[in-house]
């Protein structure tokens, strides 16, 4: 009668069996509390229901077409009949829910797909559902705490990602062919999950974890932000200037494997050239960061308030960037005609004045092909040295000598340990 051996028919039914019991799990764990014939639905109903809509995938099978027909009617007929249970326990109770009658649906369903030959599929749906039931607190708080900017942001990366990159044209559009509009958005959306990322964890962390935590998850978001941010702590406490430069710096560190990570995205090639100095550069910053931030702030619950920042999935922020990146793309493409390598390296010292990312996707994107990988890895390792440039004038000029010259120090020697490892370590590359 049946397709399958027995063998195979048993484990299969063995698999609809144990998805039931794990999301019965969650559901017995959940109502523990609640008197013995007053749940509607706990392990054993779950287990159960699982193994019965596996029963009725075994008894349809052979049927091809019309076995559609018998599991639907036998799916109505469990929802109906756990639904009325499920409405007595709301009359009893005087709550409102229909998690339960979902979770049983499901329950049923996967045990169904586990015997016609999707076990796999179906127990990764069922650890998916768990996952999910198990998650009510956490996730109701943290709807709680979300905010209306936050989740027009995330709506806002989903539209940029899922509706406007697809119909982008995947061709340069310029006379010069350094914009290719899909290419340049792919690169934007890349830079705004990893400031909304930062952002993210900044939120979730917090800052009353000390400074250490504060710096490494405020270079995620803006390196720039986050020196500018502990430099003006060190007019409130100039006293503990070690620990804020020392922040500081952790957030540097952040900042060389983020443009790591950038770069293996859009050139893995160019990230393998400069993977060495990028990572020596990160660990010095990061070394000295660990070693200056063990001094603490003595008002730290004042010192979080100072470091919060702003959302930076900003739709105004995300088209300055794409305008930004555009631009450096244009006048490195131009420099590269009318200059070659020297003029490449002009503008990326310029260039990194204002940004870091930009500079290091135009020479993901152009760089190789234009000047070859060299001059570009060398293009980007100066942008870094002028943006760090830019932020020893902004932690000496407002955090003064004790925070900026301290993290001026730091800078300069991570910025000579990289320069020196690309001189002298073997390259991944050739």
């Amino acid at each position: 009668m049946y397709e399958l051996s027995v063998e195979a028919l048993i484990w299969r039914l063995s698999v609809a069996f144990a998805i039931g019991l794990l999301i019965g799990l969650e559901r017995g764990w959940q109502a523990r509390a609640e008197a013995e014939g007053e749940r509607a639905a706990g392990l054993r109903t779950f287990a159960l229901t699982a193994l019965l809509g596996g029963v009725w995938g075994a008894i349809v099978l052979p049927f091809g077409d019309f076995a559609a027909v018998g599991l639907a009617i036998i799916f109505i007929g469990v929802c109906v009949v756990i639904a009325l249970f499920r409405l007595r326990q709301i009359e009893h109770d005087h709550t409102y829910g229909a998690t339960t009658i979902v979770a049983i649906m499901l329950a049923f369903s996967l045990g169904v797909m586990a015997v016609i030959g999707h076990e796999t599929p179906a127990v990764a749906a069922a650890v998916a559902t768990t996952a999910m039931l198990a998650s009510k607190n956490a996730l109701h708080n943290w709807l709680q705490k979300l905010t209306w900017p936050e989740l027009r942001s995330g709506l806002a990366l989903l539209v940029m990602s899922f509706i406007l990159l697809p119909i982008l044209p995947n061709h340069p559009v310029d006379r010069f062919g350094a914009i290719n509009p899909f290419a340049l958005w792919l690169m934007t959306v890349l830079i705004a999950v990893i400031s909304f990322a930062g952002y993210v964890a900044v939120r979730v962390i917090g800052y009353q974890k000390g400074l250490a935590v504060a710096g490494l998850a405020g270079g995620l978001a803006s390196s720039t932000a986050t020196t500018a941010a502990m430099a003006r702590l060190a007019i409130k406490y100039p006293l503990q200037g070690k620990a804020l430069a020392g922040a500081a710096a952790l957030a540097n560190a952040i900042m060389a494997f983020r443009v790591l990570i950038i770069l293996a995205v859009v050139n893995l090639t160019l990230a393998l050239q400069l993977a060495a100095p990028l990572i020596v550069i990160g660990l010095v910053y990061g070394a000295c960061g660990m070693l200056l931030t063990r001094y603490p702030v003595r008002d730290e619950h004042a010192a979080s308030e100072s470091l919060i920042f702003e959302n930076p999935l900003d739709i105004a922020a995300v088209l300055k960037f794409g305008a930004l990146l555009s631009a450096v793309m244009i006048v490195s493409k131009l420099a590269t005609s009318l200059a070659g390598d020297a003029g490449v390296l002009v503008v990326a010292f310029l260039s990194g004045l204002v940004d870091l990312d930009a500079i290091a996707l135009a020479m993901g994107r152009h760089g190789q092909e234009e000047v070859g990988v060299g001059i570009a890895a060398t293009a980007v390792l100066l942008a870094l040295g002028a943006n760090t440039l830019v932020k020893m004038i902004i932690g000496w000029g407002m955090g003064g000598r004790e925070m900026g010259g301290r993290f001026a120090v730091v800078s300069l020697f991570a910025l000579a340990a990289g320069v020196v490892v690309l001189w002298t370590a073997p390259r991944f590359i050739g």
